[in-house]
C-alpha cells in the first residue's frame, strides 16, 4: 500500500546561490516548511523584495516499501517560482510555475543501506518564459507548501501526470433523484491480476455505490440513488475510494471528496446551481499573510476561508494563480463558488516557451483540482490586454480555452478584462462567460458610473454572460473624516465605496459574477500608496487579519442571513463639529439608535442607515439596536480631529489616483519592469 512521509521538518536553507551541495550542509539556516525567503521583505515598504536562486538540503530514509521492489516518488506541493530537484546529487526534475503540484520518480537515486540528500534549489527570479511576468502582488520565492515521500508498489495509482491524483469523479444528477458518478483511475503499470474496486460513501461513511473494473480498463459509472446534492448552505460531500486490487490483496489506494451538482450561466438569470437563480457575490483572494508571506499552514488557509464565510459570500475567485489544495478543500466543505485561473496576466510574451508554460499551468490546474466540487470557472488570463491586442494573442487565447473544454468540459471558462478593453472586443466570445476589472470611482472616474456603464454593455451583448471580477479602493483604519473622497485613503470612503456597488450589483441580478478586490490586504513590494508602502490596502479585512473594516460589513448586510448590526466609524473616535454623521449597516428592517441611554430616531431602509446626532462634550456612548442583535462604541467630542486622521501628505483632489500600471512604463516585454541584479523594483 501507499505511504505519505511528511517531510516538512529538518530542513537547512541558505539564501545565496552556492550551488550543488554533496553532503548535509550543516551550517545553513535551520527552517520548517512552508517556508519563503520573502516573509518580511516581500511587504515591508523597502520598495524591493529578494529575487534569487536559492537551496534548500535535508537527508531522508529509503522507505521500507522501496526495498521491496517499489517506487518512490519525491511530491513538491509547490515551489516559487522555478525548481530543480536533486537527490544523492543527480538532477530529478526541473519544474516551471510556482503554484502547482510537480513529483519525481526518484526510485533509482536512492541508496537502501544510507542516509540519501534530498537537495531543492528554488528561484524566485525574473524568467521571460514563466508566467507570471510582471504582477500587482509580490513573487514569493521558497518551498512555501511542503514535500512529501510517495512510496507505492510497481503497480500503482499515477503518479506522473501533471501532478493529478490518478482519479477522475464526474459526478451528475438524475432527474430521478439520484446521482451518476462517472469514474476513471489511471494505474501505471497494470497487468490481469489487478483489478479497481471503487466504493462510494456518503458523509456518514455509508457505502452508496460500489463497482468493480479491470485495472487497463477502469471506467464506468455508479448509481447513487436518492443523492443528496451539493449546495452552497449545504455543501454535501461523498467519499470515493479506488483501490487499485491484486487477488486478496490490496495494492494501492485513493481517495477524493465529490460533490453533485449542476450549474450554468444565462445571460439574463446569471448563475444557476442545481436549477436555482443563485447571483455570485462574493471576493477576490490572494494567498498571503503579514510576515509570513505565503509560507501559510492549514489551518490559517482554513482561517481565511471562515472569514469569507463569516461575510456570507458564496463566491470566492482565486487570484492569480493555483491555490493549495487546502484551500481548495476548505471550500468544497463550506459551501464556496470558485473561479480558479492561472497567472497569464497583465503581459504578454509572444514566445513559444512563454505560451508552452501558460498550457503546462493550465493542464496542472485543471487535472490536480478536476474533483473539488466548489470550482465551477476554469480562468484562463486576467487583465491580458494592458500592452494591447494582437492576432496572436487571441489565438492563443482560443487554444487555452479549447484545451480546458478538451480537459474539462464540465466547467465554464472565463476570462477577466482589464477596465479599458473596447466593449466590442473579439476577446468577449472567447470564454463561456467573461467578467471585467472596473475601478471606477478610483483609477478614474466616478462610483456612479457603474452602473450604466454595466447596462450598456448588457444592452450592446444581450447575448454575453458578464460579470464583474474585480473592483475596490483602499481603505486604512486610521485616516478618517467627515467627508470622504476619492484618494483620501479614509476608512470612510472605502465604506461608501462599497456601498454603492453593493447596491448596484444587488439591483442587477443578472450579473452572473462579482468579486471584490480584495477580500484581504495583501503584499505588493512595488506599491507605497496612502502612507502605506509594500502593501494592497483594497482589503475588506487587514493583512494580518485582525481587523474587519466598515466596508466588510457592508456587504455582511447584504449577505449574510445571520441577523447582524454595525455601527460604522469606531475608528473615527474623536469627532469636532456640531453635528456627526453615524452610519449603520444591518440586513434588518428597521435600527433604533440611542446616544447616551435616549432614543435618537429608529429608521427603516435598506441595509444602510444613516443618522446625525449632537454629541455631548466629552465621551459619549451610542448603541444600534435590530431586532435581537446590537452594537455599541464610544465617540469623543473635541475641539480639533488628531492630524494622524489625514493622509501625511498634500493631497490635491483629482479624479482617481494612478493605475499600478501606468507607472512601469509601456508595459511591453522590452521594458515591463525595471529588475536590477537580485531585486525587483518599480520606483
Amino acid at each position: 500500500m501507499r505511504t505519505i512521509i511528511n517531510l516538512n521538518t529538518g530542513w537547512k536553507f541558505i539564501n545565496h546561490d552556492v550551488g550543488l551541495v554533496d553532503c548535509d550542509p550543516v551550517d545553513w539556516q535551520d527552517v520548517t516548511l512552508p517556508h519563503t525567503w520573502n516573509a518580511i521583505d516581500g511587504m515591508d515598504g523597502n520598495g524591493s523584495y529578494d529575487r534569487g536562486s536559492y537551496w534548500y538540503a535535508r537527508t531522508f530514509e529509503t522507505p521500507k516499501e522501496q526495498a521491496a521492489g517499489g517506487k518512490t516518488y519525491v511530491e513538491v506541493l509547490a515551489a516559487g517560482q522555478q525548481a530543480t530537484v536533486y537527490v544523492n546529487g543527480a538532477e530529478v526534475t526541473y519544474h516551471e510555475g510556482g503554484y502547482s503540484v510537480f513529483r519525481a520518480d526518484i526510485t533509482d537515486f536512492l541508496k537502501e543501506d544510507e542516509e540519501n540528500l534530498l537537495v531543492i534549489n528554488c528561484s524566485n527570479e525574473y524568467k521571460d518564459s514563466v508566467y507570471p511576468q510582471s504582477a500587482d502582488f509580490t513573487f514569493y520565492g521558497g518551498l512555501y507548501r511542503g514535500v512529501n515521500l510517495i512510496s507505492v508498489p510497481d503497480t500503482h495509482f499515477d503518479l506522473d501526470y501533471y501532478g493529478g491524483s490518478g482519479l477522475m469523479v464526474t459526478p451528475r444528477p438524475c432527474d430521478d433523484g439520484g446521482a451518476e458518478f462517472e469514474l476513471k483511475a489511471y494505474v501505471t503499470a497494470p497487468d490481469a491480476d489487478f483489478t479497481v474496486l471503487y466504493s462510494i460513501q456518503d458523509k456518514d461513511g455509508w457505502e452508496a455505490a460500489y463497482g468493480c473494473r479491470p485495472a487497463d480498463d477502469t471506467a464506468v459509472t455508479l448509481y447513487v440513488p436518492d443523492a443528496e446534492l451539493w449546495e452552497i448552505d449545504e455543501p454535501y460531500l461523498y467519499t470515493v475510494t479506488a483501490t487499485l486490487q491484486r487477488r486478496n490483496e490490496a495494492y494501492d489506494e485513493i481517495s477524493v471528496k465529490a460533490g453533485v451538482r449542476s450549474f450554468s450561466c444565462s445571460p439574463e438569470k446569471g448563475f444557476i446551481l442545481n436549477g436555482k437563480e443563485t447571483p455570485l457575490r462574493g471576493v477576490s483572494r490572494h494567498q498571503d499573510k503579514l510576515y509570513k508571506g505565503n509560507a501559510l499552514t492549514r489551518e490559517e488557509h482554513y482561517q481565511d476561508a471562515k472569514i469569507i464565510k463569516e461575510i456570507g459570500a458564496n463566491t470566492i475567485r482565486l487570484a492569480h494563480y493555483q491555490h493549495s489544495q487546502d484551500f481548495y478543500d476548505a471550500c468544497d466543505e463550506m459551501g464556496f463558488i470558485v473561479w480558479a485561473e492561472i497567472p497569464f496576466i497583465s503581459v504578454f510574451n509572444k514566445a513559444p516557451a512563454a505560451h508552452q508554460n501558460c498550457i503546462s499551468q493550465l493542464k496542472e490546474l485543471i487535472i490536480q483540482n478536476y474533483n473539488h466540487p466548489s470550482i465551477c470557472f476554469w480562468g484562463i488570463s486576467n487583465e491580458i490586454l494592458i500592452g494591447g491586442i494582437s492576432e496572436k494573442l487571441v489565438e492563443n487565447h482560443k487554444e487555452l480555452n479549447a484545451l480546458a473544454k478538451e480537459l474539462d468540459p464540465t466547467r465554464l471558462t472565463t476570462i477577466a478584462h482589464v477596465s479599458m478593453t473596447p466593449l466590442e472586443s473579439p476577446m468577449h466570445h472567447i470564454t463561456d462567460v467573461l467578467s471585467y476589472n472596473h475601478y471606477f470611482g478610483w483609477y478614474g472616474g466616478k462610483m456612479e458610473d457603474n452602473g450604466p456603464w454595466l447596462d450598456r454593455f448588457h444592452a450592446l451583448h444581450p447575448d454575453l454572460c458578464l460579470g464583474v471580477s474585480e473592483y475596490g479602493c483602499e481603505g486604512i483604519i486610521t485616516y478618517h473624516g467627515a467627508e470622504p473622497a476619492c484618494k483620501d485613503y479614509s476608512e470612510e470612503y472605502q465604506a461608501r465605496y462599497h456601498e454603492h456597488l453593493a447596491q448596484v450589483f444587488d439591483e442587477r441580478p443578472w450579473i452572473w459574477g462579482t468579486h471584490v478586490w480584495n477580500m484581504f490586504d495583501f503584499g505588493c513590494a512595488a506599491r507605497n500608496e496612502g502612507g502605506v508602502a509594500g502593501r494592497n490596502n483594497k482589503g475588506l479585512v487587514t493583512i494580518d487579519r485582525k481587523t474587519r473594516k466598515d466596508s466588510f460589513y457592508v456587504y455582511q448586510a447584504y449577505w449574510s442571513k445571520k441577523p447582524m448590526v454595525h455601527l460604522c466609524g469606531k475608528r473615527y473616535a474623536m469627532r469636532s463639529g456640531e453635528m456627526t454623521e453615524i452610519r449603520v449597516y444591518s440586513n434588518q428592517p428597521s435600527v433604533s439608535l440611542y446616544l447616551n441611554g435616549e432614543l435618537v430616531e429608529e429608521k427603516s431602509a435598506k441595509k444602510v442607515f444613516v443618522f446625525t446626532v449632537k454629541l455631548a462634550e466629552g465621551q459619549n456612548r451610542l448603541l444600534a439596536v435590530a431586532g435581537e442583535v446590537k452594537d455599541s462604541m464610544t465617540l469623543e467630542k473635541v475641539e480639533k480631529e488628531p492630524d494622524i486622521y489625514v493622509l501625511p501628505e498634500v493631497n490635491e483632489r483629482r479624479e482617481g489616483v494612478a493605475n499600478w500600471f501606468e507607472t512601469t512604463g509601456e508595459m511591453d516585454l522590452k521594458a515591463p519592469m525595471e529588475f536590477p541584479e537580485g531585486k525587483w523594483n518599480v520606483k
